[in-house]
């Protein structure tokens, strides 16, 4: 079986060939599907060290991925760096160590007996598509193990001249008698790497029990993370241990564990202090822990009513320089003065686009990378010079969707059955009065993730179409402390339903909705919320589509297992009577509504057999289900053809089932 992964990892590396142009986009004329389903042109981006290129992902036809490189001064035409054919291999990212040489991300999918697992690998490789070398410990065919991740960078090391520091997963060999050179080396290490001839020195030596490092910046390591393991089989444990050094010492010192609920996410070497996420009443706060020995801590930031998400970077790997959470919209608060200025200054520049994110700077931060985007516009990057106070755009996220009328989204709230404030997002199909029309409902994925405002190209396609779709983040969603958690959405299934369902009721009571035509789409999480309101409540939704849904909970516990974390699953999902009342297989008697049900049969979230088996029990309980499986792919369906199919799918099914055409602009 190494030998197998041998093979795949060299494929992921080796055969990655040029491609001559990227796809063209569909004009406006182009059915709707098209429009909708395509994927997004600019899938990640980075700005070189001197501010003069940029390399960016783009998707090529099916599930290719084509890796571009630019240059932003008097010839902007675009290169082809490599491309991947997404057969057995991903790219995910392409990110610049000089201007000349780039490191990228490559992942897969491995068969281990009945088993797929994925792996990932980290190459590099010049900005021609020249001089390709695997960063990762090479795998050998006396692994010991599958060796699935193979490291990650760890800190960029600006003005190195081509050297990062990363994590390397390194494995011992077994089986080898008589050889003297055997590897022993066992964990997770951090080595020095310089990525033009992959010369390294070991900076932390290989731990089993690490899971990650955070370093300072300045290329030293930090903080540890330990993530517990029990039994012979080493599943692994909920909680993590934190260890950390002060600026003098190779010593590790206790940081926290996950009873002290302390999450550690960067180091700033300037103050020497941490900065962690902490509750506060409820909510994740943002703190500074200094890291001298005394573990001081002082509150940073903290909202009343929402949980503090993450930090923000000047740039990757780079200072911290504000905070983020998610209320109606995203927001940032800028700690850095400079920063806090730009984003003032880009929001009077084009305020018709509130979402500002700063992507990646120049070594020297003159040029900045910028994206900008709302509900009823995709997305849109610019290149900000500091030095002229130019903002130069240079890229679009979805060109088929230029000229085409976009919704508009609105926060709302709604009651649940027991008084609670439900927040939600509204999108109504541009020019319609919001009256009595067939609506959607769309619950999110997750479960312990949420929706927030912006472009969603799932909601805009059924709002395109004369739907109006409603997003509930039902309890169960992130974002809104610990009490709005519940257990999850699986233990807690009757509350999120319940939420979920309410949502409908209010969109007819509203007079927004025509209660005889209302449908009920998800994905994921979603697709099982969709399919359990259609068992729990019949005849409240005429149709069901149910894409990569969860369908049996046993069958998600049995799916964890051969995993590390079989039992973190099991724990997350549990045990008692919801496992049976809280599964739409288990109730497929009471379901009335048409399902119609998608399934990437890779998909590693979700396995395609609760597709496959919630098809075959609606079927032989003589109910309407149409199954459709989209070989090779995986839980994100990243292949713009399956999209489209999928689409133009639900748009007749949705007519069917509501009673003709929804009417779309």
């Amino acid at each position: 079986m190494y030998k197998q992964l041998i093979v795949f990892a060299a494929f992921a590396a080796a055969t990655m060939g040029h491609a001559q142009t990227a796809s063209a986009p569909a004009g406006p004329a182009a059915p709707p599907a098209e429009l909708f389903g395509a994927r997004e042109s600019v899938q990640q981006i980075d700005i070189s060290p001197d501010g003069q290129h940029v390399v960016y992902l783009q998707p090529g036809p099916g599930r290719s991925t084509i890796v571009y490189y630019s240059d932003l001064g008097a010839n902007p035409a675009p290169r082809v760096v490599v491309r991947s054919a997404g057969l057995n291999e991903r790219l995910r990212s392409c990110s610049f160590v000089t201007n000349d040489r780039l490191i990228c991300r490559i992942t897969g999918m491995v068969e281990v007996d009945t088993v797929r697992a994925p792996f990932s690998r980290l190459v590099s490789l010049d900005t021609d598509g020249q001089n390709l070398k695997l960063l990762d410990q090479t795998s050998s065919y006396y692994d010991s193990r599958l060796r699935q991740s193979g490291g990650s960078v760890l800190d960029w090391l600006p003005g190195s001249d081509g050297e990062v520091l990363m994590t390397r997963e390194l494995i011992p060999e077994a089986g080898r008698i008589g050889v003297l050179a055997v590897r022993t080396a066992d964990g997770l290490a951090v080595d020095r790497v310089n990525v033009r001839t992959l010369a390294s020195s070991r900076v932390e030596a290989p731990n089993r029990t690490a899971s990650y490092y955070i370093s300072d910046g300045r290329g030293n390591v930090r903080i540890m993370a330990i993530q517990g393991t029990r039994g012979p089989s080493e599943q692994l444990q909920s909680g993590t241990t934190y260890y950390y050094r002060t600026g003098n010492s190779r010593d590790w010192r206790a940081f926290g564990t996950a009873a002290d609920l302390m999450v550690p996410l960067a180091v700033d070497p300037t103050l020497d202090a941490a900065y962690v996420l902490k509750p506060l009443n409820g909510r994740q706060a943002l703190y500074r822990v200094k890291l001298d020995g005394s573990m001081a801590t002082e509150l940073v930031y903290a909202n009343d009513r929402f949980d503090v998400e993450d930090v923000v970077r000047a740039s990757r790997g780079s200072r911290v320089v504000g905070v983020t959470y998610v209320e109606e919209q995203r927001r940032i608060v800028y700690f850095d003065r400079d920063y806090a200025a730009l984003a003032r200054s880009l929001g009077h520049a084009i305020p018709n686009l509130p979402l500002v994110d700063f992507i990646s700077a120049s070594a020297d931060g003159n040029r900045i990378l910028v994206r900008a985007r709302s509900d009823s516009d995709p997305g849109r990057y610019y290149v900000f010079d500091r030095a002229s106070h130019a903002l130069n755009a240079i890229l679009i996220d979805r060109p088929e969707l230029e000229g085409v009328t976009l919704a508009n989204v609105r926060a709302v709230s709604y009651p649940a059955p027991d008084g609670t404030s439900i927040p939600a997002y509204l999108t109504l199909p541009p020019g319609r009065d919001g009256h009595n029309l067939p609506a959607v409902i769309l619950p999110h994925g997750g479960p312990t993730a949420r929706d927030e405002w912006g472009f969603d190209w799932l909601a805009q396609f059924l709002a395109h179409q004369g739907y109006a779709v409603l997003q509930p983040n039902y309890r169960g969603s992130a974002g809104y402390g610990d009490q709005w958690l519940q257990q999850n959405g699986f233990r807690s299934w009757r509350t999120s339903i319940g939420d979920i369902d309410a949502g409908a009721r209010w969109l007819a009571a509203q007079g927004i909705a025509d209660s005889n035509r209302m449908a009920i789409v998800g994905w994921s999480y979603g697709g099982y919320a969709a399919l359990q309101s259609g068992a729990t409540e019949p005849g409240l939704f005429k149709a069901i589509v149910a894409i990569a849904p969860v369908t049996d909970l046993q069958q998600q516990k049995d799916d964890a297992r051969g995993f590390t974390d079989a039992r973190n699953v099991a724990e997350f999902i549990g045990s008692g009577p919801h496992i049976v009342e809280g599964s739409p297989l288990r109730n497929v008697s009471a379901i009335t509504a048409p399902v119609l049900l998608f399934h990437g049969d890779r998909d590693l979230n979700v396995n395609v057999v609760h597709s496959r088996r919630m098809d075959q029990a609606l079927r032989g309980a003589g109910k309407h289900s149409e199954l459709t499986i989209f070989p090779g792919l995986e839980h994100d369906l990243a292949d713009s053809q399956a999209r489209i199919q999928m689409l133009n799918r639900i748009s007749a099914f949705l007519a069917g089932a509501l009673g003709g055409p929804a009417g779309a602009h």
